[in-house]
């Protein structure tokens, strides 16, 4: 069965990612306050960004790897920026590599 990953974005400027196999439905339920707790307190929203999948379970797949993501990921696939995740992907944490610097 086919289905969507979609992301929201939320009156207060925070996103929303699920997924679902009727978007046009879950959107409706989303601003009708019956979608998400997260939502329900956030509304309106406005669906942002869209991403067909030939099988629902590969969009959820995505939807939980995207709901862990850092705003700035989720704007560069909303923007069609695709290039910028590997660089936003990269540990900002020095103390991850304050062992291998001491030894050298």
């Amino acid at each position: 069965m086919p289905g969507y990953l979609y992301i929201l974005k939320c009156s207060d400027d925070t996103f929303y990612t699920g997924s679902t196999i009727d978007l046009e439905k879950r959107i409706a339920q989303h601003n009708s306050g019956l979608g998400a707790n997260y939502t329900k307190k956030r509304l309106p929203v406005v669906l942002v960004y869209q991403q067909y999948f030939l099988n629902i379970a590969d969009a959820f797949y995505y939807e939980k790897k995207i709901q862990k993501w850092s705003k700035a990921k989720k704007l560069a696939i909303i923007n069609d920026q695709w290039e910028l995740l590997p660089k936003l992907s990269e540990c900002k944490n020095k103390t991850h590599f304050s062992n291998y610097e001491d030894e050298n």
